[in-house]
């Protein structure tokens, strides 16, 4: 029940209402959900399971109380035991912010923080990911996560969050990837229909498994890369 109606809301209600209101609702069912069996490390609070997520909802995937998502609990572990985000003093963009992150990156004394988004009402600066409005070399860390997949050029996207990087800066770039992985990367930018984006192939682009995204997209930008094979264990 609560996973259909979930999947109905995410599915139907547009996506800068969700950000705005929907974390005032899941503090009602965050009560109906208390107990010790998981934590999240975003929020540090403890239920006996995540709420249900997704336009197809996976059972145990949303924190009731930050509205962290499994890759945002990932994100926050691999920041803490892998950077040194949390203490060195770094200047930050965040394309297309997250609220479960937001207000922690802006209460961190060490963060020079900056949102960015096309559209979100989260964000402090509006901007296009295909320009940039900042100088070149201008931030530490450039976070981009479930973007790509969107826009309409994906390399010029990545040029330009590489462009805006700092020599020896580094970013976090998530995309979505989808079971069974395909042998080559899918791509259609005339799918803008809303009702077309709940098909299957649901995006701009649709990404093949890693090895093929290096070749195809990352290096095209010229980032460094390093396979790091850290998944949270």
């Amino acid at each position: 029940m609560v996973k259909n109606i979930i999947s109905l809301v995410v599915r139907k209600v547009p996506r800068k209402y969700l950000q705005l209101f929907s974390h005032h609702v899941l503090k009602v069912a965050a009560i109906f959900y208390t107990g010790n069996r998981v934590q999240c490390p975003v929020c540090d609070s403890h239920f006996r399971k995540f709420l249900p997520y997704g336009r197809k909802a996976r059972e145990n995937a949303l924190c009731p109380n930050c509205l962290a998502l499994e890759r945002h609990r990932l994100m926050w572990l691999f920041l803490q035991r892998k950077t040194p985000f949390f203490t060195k003093p770094l200047r930050v963009l965040h394309i297309a912010p997250e609220l479960c992150f937001i207000h922690r990156f802006e209460q961190q004394p060490n963060l020079d923080y900056t949102t960015a988004d096309i559209e979100s009402p989260l964000a402090k600066v509006k901007m296009d990911v295909h320009q940039i409005p900042f100088p070149e070399g201008s931030f530490d860390v450039v976070f981009c996560n479930h973007v790509l997949e969107h826009v309409a050029d994906d390399g010029l996207a990545m040029r330009e969050i590489r462009r805006v990087l700092k020599p020896g800066g580094w970013g976090i770039l998530q995309i979505p990837l989808f079971y069974p992985l395909k042998d080559t990367t899918f791509e259609d930018p005339s799918i803008t229909d809303p009702r077309e984006r709940e098909k299957p192939t649901d995006r701009t682009i649709m990404y093949a498994s890693t090895a093929k995204i290096i070749p195809s997209g990352c290096a095209r930008p010229a980032f460094g890369l390093r396979k790091t094979g850290w998944c949270g264990s």
